[in-house]
């Protein structure tokens, strides 16, 4: 039977943090019992000797706060009674609680919650893979985030903790496993994913997990960070319907800095979600069909169409009526500069 890596998800404080303060929690609430009991041990009456010390004060309190009961010591005066009445028993129900809570917070929370995680994992659909969570991978998956995808429909796959607790605190599931094996890729349900986003750091394994990918989902969208011009065309071939080149499009940036200040600006603007304007692709609406891409229905500015597989862009021939199952890109403001259009 094959065995599937669990997902995870982020955790409001560490284990050992939560477990560490509960403890302390009760030996706190213990030590206030027992200087109760020794400075009232006049109320007290030993019927093994007759006598109760420190350490039979201590005894007591034990006894007492888990509620066993011997008999052998108790306590006999009205003082003596009030105060287990009126203080000792409250603080004995919150001690009870305290370990109670214990128990269901790391036997039965975490046992549900890691079959709600399973559930979740077998569910999957729809959701990005993140596959390298390096500075390409991180800072994708921030961009993807501010852009409104909902983190817990993100799955980062990495072998690095380091990284993986950064998703996680980033409100991602994640994953500690090799993205080069079948068995790993299917754990994250590679077929029902949305699109695949890949940059393990290096082009041999970037390549080698577009091929692996591409075999167990021939139909999912794939992105890989590829470093090497001369890799591209391998990553192409691999399967990757896209492949960025980061030092290439540096360089796009500082050849347009050098022909106008401001263009490596509108770039960088067109890149991120921080910026004024954005590039988005949508399919072709209704009241798009029959317009030309520069005047679409919704008063977006169209700059490209895809049709057939063929890129047309919004000056030649084909751009002049809109089909219906067309891809376009179009331009429009960010929110935070003023109202968009789609």
């Amino acid at each position: 039977m094959q065995r599937h890596q669990p997902l995870r998800r982020r955790v409001s404080i560490p284990v050992w943090a939560d477990v560490l303060a509960r403890l302390s929690a009760a030996i706190g609430l213990v030590f206030v019992v027992v200087l109760i009991h020794y400075f009232d041990r006049d109320g007290l009456v030993d019927h093994y000797d007759g006598h109760v010390s420190f350490l039979d004060v201590v005894y007591f309190t034990m006894i007492s706060i888990t509620t066993t009961g011997f008999g052998d010591i108790a306590p006999v005066s009205d003082k003596a009674r009030l105060i287990e009445a009126v203080i000792v028993t409250p603080i004995r129900i919150a001690v009870i609680f305290i370990f109670v809570g214990t128990a269901y917070n790391f036997i039965i929370k975490r046992s549900w919650e890691k079959f709600r995680m399973a559930r979740i994992q077998e569910r999957l659909t729809d959701h990005v893979v993140v596959l390298g969570f390096g500075v390409s991978g991180s800072e994708a998956v921030s961009e993807l985030i501010a852009r409104g995808t909902a983190a817990d429909c993100i799955v980062v796959m990495d072998t690095n903790e380091d990284r993986l607790r950064l998703a996680t605190e980033m409100g991602c599931n994640v994953i500690d496993a090799d993205a080069t094996r079948d068995e790993s890729l299917q754990d994250v349900r590679i077929d029902r994913a949305a699109t695949v986003l890949v940059s393990a750091g290096r082009d041999d394994s970037s390549i080698l997990i577009v091929l692996t990918v591409r075999h167990l989902a021939p139909k999912v969208p794939i992105t890989v960070v590829i470093r090497a011009a001369d890799n591209e065309l391998l990553a192409k071939q691999a399967g990757a319907d896209n492949v960025i080149n980061p030092v290439r499009f540096t360089g796009l940036l500082l050849a347009g800095s050098a022909s106008g200040m401001h263009t490596a600006d509108y770039l960088a603007d067109l890149a991120s979600i921080s910026g004024r304007v954005q590039l988005v692709e949508r399919m072709a609406r209704p009241d798009d069909v029959g317009r030309p891409l520069r005047e679409l229905g919704s008063g977006a500015i169209g700059l490209r169409l895809y049709r057939d597989g063929r890129a047309i862009g919004f000056w030649e021939p084909e751009a002049k009526s809109v089909r219906e199952g067309d891809s376009i890109v179009v331009i429009r403001p960010t929110p935070e500069s003023g109202p968009g259009i789609l």
